[in-house]
């Protein structure tokens, strides 16, 4: 249930991923279906119309969100809760969009287990959101979709992460990566953590890379090594990649 709270949306799958690691693979999905179906009927979470995978998928290819009871649950002991919204179905593109984030975050959990070495920490918006003075004195807050730290072999690998889905426009690009600019410029995540991460955009196809690229190039100089563009099934390589690791981080 935190989970759901902080990705938003995940499927039946990725909770099977996520939660149910160990044993056969029928016992591992016959208690991710026992969990979630219980937390269905207790009214916990909500099981949106649309299915991944078609209907042969089962409960695996659910897409599953918290009901405000569910969020109300979580916040019990919090004594100044936030209003929870009601059950709302979600739009294609942000349940995609919150979906493929999820997806990042599994593969992540998945890396840390086949490396036992290896520590990963996850943050989702938008607890990985920033908030730094712009030159005005305003306040201005960036907005990845994801901040990871891989501690791996006595690295400290940092990263925003930008889920792309190729639906924004190259001027919308543009302005997201002139704030990540603005940020670094500031120091503030400097005076922070004394290094300032890079931000991958983790894209779905070969020509959205050239695209976001080609954005990229037209940064001042200074700020072209700030970004990296990487396609989305080799974002967890790239994440995770040490400085000498053949095909890591450039």
């Amino acid at each position: 249930m935190r989970d759901l709270r902080e990705l938003r949306l995940m499927t039946g799958g990725q909770v099977l991923r996520q939660h149910f690691p160990d044993g056969h693979a029928e016992t591992q999905s016959r208690k991710a279906r026992a969990a979630l179906a219980r937390f269905h009927r207790l009214g916990l979470v909500i099981r949106l119309r649309r299915r991944i995978g078609g209907v042969r998928a089962g409960s695996q290819g659910y897409v599953y969100g918290l009901t405000g009871l569910g969020l109300a649950v979580l916040d019990v002991g919090n004594p100044a809760p936030p209003r929870h919204r009601r059950d709302v179905e979600t739009k294609p593109a942000f349940a995609n969009h919150a979906l493929a984030v999820a997806e990042l975050r599994v593969q992540l959990t998945e890396f840390g287990r086949q490396h036992s070495t290896a520590t990963v920490d996850f943050a989702a918006e938008p607890l990985c959101w920033r908030r730094f003075p712009g030159p005005g004195g305003e306040v201005i807050t960036l907005k990845p979709d994801a901040f990871v730290q891989v501690d791996r072999d006595g690295y400290e690998l940092t990263s925003f992460v930008e889920v792309d889905m190729a639906t924004e426009s190259l001027p919308t690009i543009r302005r997201k990566l002139d704030v990540y600019v603005a940020y670094w410029r500031s120091g503030t995540e400097q005076a922070a953590r004394g290094v300032f991460p890079r931000t991958w955009w983790s894209v779905p196809t070969t020509a959205r890379a050239e695209a976001i690229q080609h954005v990229i190039r037209r940064l001042p100089a200074e700020a072209h090594y700030l970004f990296a563009v990487c396609l989305a099934d080799e974002a967890v390589t790239r994440l995770t990649a040490l400085p000498n690791d053949e095909g890591g981080a450039r």
